[in-house]
């Protein structure tokens, strides 16, 4: 409730009525003897690197980005640690004899490429000490993220919140228009960046602690120890508690996968939290995709009296890519708010610095508060892949009546919209009381150089039309890969999926077993990229290098190794010229060879162990086959070796295997080798040079999937009609329309 608004009877007993339900909407409610808020990355960085120079045994860092360039403190010349992140570990763990450094990076998807740090620069410019232990972590399904952040020390601390230890996220409250500390590894400033963490001690840190160590186990298989009694106090000395001796909750969001439920924590707490609110719902996001979301706040402003609702979201969207695709989505939901907002209790603002000029700050933050009763802090998006697709960890505090921790979550707010407006909190805190509004507040100081201004939704409505529906871009649940790919797959075959294809799974699973062994096992340290470099130097010189090379992608492809790890050693160790041309030969060569293990066995192989209606598949899959496996080798359906003996052993021509496959691994290639400095820039900074190539690029692909579909995507001629024993029996085939989930190996880009 606002502050300095009289509650009457109801009001306050409403206040009291808990919204936090364990095993419902939250994973636990823990306590914690302190909690402080801290408002953008100069602040959580400081706090970290104080904290972690205090940890005596161990510190799990988990992320959608962790990156060894990081720099924690730009600003300040006089510490005796590194400021580099990587750096500042391996002296942590070099001055502490039982100290270890667990990091639980996002193996992440190519799309992101561009913008971390490249997996070789991290394997080695960590030059990690024996006691940091980094693993990348792709345990989850097709097109999911990791997206929880979270930090805990000697499960004394715990920092949760929408901030990772990366670059680009340095930022203080000012978010001055010409800071020259906020700039990228190579020197290139970075719009003004907000976002919050939350700090955690107590109990609250020990379940993080004990959420992180799942994570771990997870991904490695193996259990590290937990700590019982911390033998000293990592607070920063210097951090001063928002609150004290309070509740705090967690909630997760955890897609079905590999055996483990699904949990949807943060999209009920959304839910449960937007449904109670009395006064006023004031939100942070990154991004506003939400469906769920939408509908609960639409409801909302339906309402006769109903709660005021603040979104604070940022102008544009973060690249071309993002302005392109999130933008318009978002532009969707809030013409649907503001067609529902029947009582103008609905402000969408973004803020702004006069001195950005065109430019604007990038909220990344994800917060919620509602009322004076309850706060959430996380990493959870208002987008449909948070509620239930990405890994998700968000804590909440609610008041439940407490006038302490009431107050304490109003001024939090009032703090933010102070930062916003460019005024101290307690004038918002004065308006706020004095107009009874949070909306008429803001209204009231909004005038100075800061300020929040209101967003405009619009989008071209050629735009509006051009894009798809946000099932594949932001969707709420794993997608099984054949959806896909349905376009390109005549009607009559869609039906062979579903349960009948988990049985083709029989067939592959020692292939199975030894791309399990790349990723779980010791066997996944010979491909360490370190390692690869350092055994190829000898070969720079060599005069048979080229069949060298291509002789390790063969014997790689029948091991089922993975191959972005081949690519990227090859790359590192011979360069753009030479490690293209080797990496584009080896891997036809590879895919050759395995095409030809999956011809010798035969579809009646494929029959024996998988079922007749594989055949069937196989047969129309030929008519197809050139797209289809363009397809597959774009997007991460399944290890490289799997898909070349599959398509061996169905019916695709050896001609559509082979240029689908140069097609297919040839945009990738190009944005490790050659273009990936242009591609960089392209995105984030769309100067006309650098947006020129990456159109080139965009439009070629485009154009040879349209010709590919046209010459390649029908069926033959004299196929219409059932001429083959195998349509025959395939007729006789009852419909498969089972919702049971497929289980999918997740690959590389390639």
């Amino acid at each position: 409730m606002l502050a300095g608004r009289a509650r009457t009877h109801t009001q306050q007993a409403m206040a009291e009525q808990r919204i936090l339900t364990e095993g419902c909407n939250c994973w636990r409610i823990t306590r914690a003897q302190r909690v402080s808020f801290l408002i953008d990355g100069a602040a959580y960085f400081a706090a970290f690197a104080a904290a972690a120079e205090q940890a005596q045994e161990s510190i799990f860092i988990v992320g959608w980005d962790v990156d060894s360039r990081a720099r924690l403190m730009p600003d300040d010349g006089q510490r005796t640690m590194p400021a580099e992140l990587g750096h500042f570990l391996n002296a942590l763990v070099s001055r502490r004899r039982r100290l270890h450094v667990y990091i639980l990076n996002w193996d992440f998807s190519v799309v992101f490429a561009l913008e971390r740090e490249p997996l070789p620069m991290l394997k080695l410019g960590w030059s990690a000490h024996r006691k940091i232990h980094l693993r990348l972590d792709g345990h989850h399904p097709v097109a999911a993220s990791h997206h929880q952040k979270i930090v805990v020390v000697d499960d004394a601390l715990a920092f949760v919140g929408g901030i990772d230890l990366a670059i680009r996220r340095w930022d203080t409250p000012e978010h001055s228009a010409d800071d020259r500390r906020r700039v990228d590894p190579r020197g290139q400033p970075y719009p003004p960046m907000h976002d919050v963490q939350m700090a955690v001690d107590g109990e609250a840190a020990a379940a993080l602690g004990e959420l992180a160590r799942e994570r771990w186990r997870r991904a490695t298989g193996r259990h590290i120890g937990t700590i019982h009694q911390p033998g000293s106090d990592p607070w920063p000395c210097f951090l001063s508690p928002d609150l004290e001796n309070v509740g705090v909750a967690i909630s997760r969001t955890q897609p079905a996968y590999n055996g483990n439920p699904a949990i949807r924590e943060v999209e009920a707490l959304y839910l449960d939290a937007i449904a109670a609110a009395q006064r006023s719902i004031y939100i942070e996001a990154q991004y506003f995709t939400s469906t769920a979301i939408a509908e609960a706040l639409e409801k909302r402003l339906t309402e006769p009296g109903g709660p005021e609702v603040l979104l604070i979201l940022p102008r544009d969207g973060a690249g071309w890519l993002e302005q392109n695709t999130m933008t318009v989505l978002r532009a969707r939901l809030l013409r649907r708010l503001r067609a529902a907002d029947r009582f103008g209790c609905l402000r969408v603002y973004y803020p702004a610095v006069l001195k950005l000029g065109d430019g604007c700050i990038n909220v990344h933050s994800k917060i919620l508060v509602v009322d004076d009763t309850l706060v959430r802090v996380g990493s959870s998006n208002l987008s449909n892949r948070s509620m239930g697709l990405d890994t998700e960890c968000d804590l909440t505090i609610e008041a439940a009546g407490d006038a302490r921790i009431g107050g304490a979550i109003a001024h939090f707010r009032d703090r933010l919209l102070g930062e916003h407006l460019g005024v101290a909190s307690e004038w918002v805190a004065e308006r706020v009381a004095a107009r009874q509004s949070l909306i008429a507040a803001v209204e009231s100081l909004n005038g100075s150089e800061r300020r929040l201004e209101l967003l405009d939704p619009k989008v071209a409505t050629w735009h509006d039309r051009l894009l798809p529906n946000g099932t594949l871009l932001d969707p709420e649940c794993p997608i099984a890969p054949e959806r896909l790919i349905e376009p390109y797959i005549p009607q009559d075959n869609r039906r062979l999926g579903g349960r009948r294809l988990m049985r083709s799974a029989i067939f592959l699973v020692v292939l199975v077993a030894l791309a399990a062994a790349w990723q779980w096992t010791p066997l996944g340290s010979w491909l360490d990229a370190a390692m690869l470099v350092e055994g190829a130097r000898p070969l720079r010189d060599h005069p048979f290098t080229p069949l060298l090379v291509i002789g390790v992608y063969a014997i790689g492809g029948l091991v089922v190794a993975p191959i972005t790890g081949l690519i990227i050693a090859t790359a590192m160790a011979f360069g753009p010229l030479l490690g293209f041309a080797y990496s584009l030969l080896g891997c036809l060569v590879s895919a050759a060879i395995t095409y030809g293990v999956g011809s010798l066995l035969g579809r009646e192989t494929m029959r024996r162990f998988a079922g007749r209606h594989v055949s069937h598949l196989s047969h129309r899959l030929a008519r197809h086959g050139l797209t289809a496996i363009l397809i597959v080798r774009i997007l991460p359906v399944a290890p490289y070796t799997i898909v070349n003996i599959m398509a061996g052993a169905s019916e695709v021509r050896f001609r559509d295997f082979i240029l689908a496959t140069f097609l297919g691994m040839l945009p990738g290639l190009l944005m490790m080798t050659f273009f990936g400095d242009r591609l960089q820039s392209a995105i984030q900074d769309p100067r006309a040079e650098s947006f020129m190539i990456l159109v080139v690029l965009v439009v070629a692909l485009v154009l040879v999937m349209a010709w590919l579909r046209r010459h390649f995507g029908k069926p033959d001629a004299g196929a219409a009609g059932p001429s083959t024993p195998d349509e025959e029996e395939r007729a006789q085939l009852p419909d498969d329309k089972s919702d049971a989930p497929t289980r999918y190996v997740r690959g590389g880009f390639l």
